[in-house]
């Protein structure tokens, strides 16, 4: 195995290791999706382990650190419908204040947007 750095990623080991984190990420958020929308509910575990994973994935990506393997934005744009009509539907049911909800709105929106934009600079910049 190569070593190309003294950082954390700059080596195969670390490079496999890396792609094996955001292969279980995508995999696990496109499971979800794919899956009962009862799942991704404001309250359920997926309906806030989801937005986890895509910050996570945002998070590595800005850094340099995607391996090429985020999904194409066009399945982001995806998975934010369908997440967001299951959330307006049943974060009602929390009584939630409106500014929290307003606020969480946003931050959903915003996780699935920048993570969309990122998969679309790296394609387009050959990372894909």
């Amino acid at each position: 195995m190569g070593t190309w750095g003294s950082g954390n990623f700059d080596s195969d080991t670390a490079a496999d290791h890396l792609s094996s984190v955001i292969d279980r990420l995508v995999t696990e958020v496109t499971e979800v999706m794919d899956g009962d929308p009862a799942g991704i509910e404001a309250d359920e575990y997926w309906g806030v382990a989801v937005p986890c994973h895509l910050e996570l994935l945002y998070v590595l990506a800005r850094a340099g650190h995607d391996a090429g393997r985020l999904p194409r934005a066009e399945v982001i744009d995806g998975w934010k419908g369908r997440f967001m009509a299951v959330w307006d539907r049943s974060i009602d049911d929390l009584e939630p204040s409106p500014a929290f909800k307003e606020a969480r709105r946003s931050v959903l929106n915003r996780t699935f947007d920048q993570l969309a934009e990122a998969a679309a600079a790296a394609a387009s910049s050959g990372g894909e």
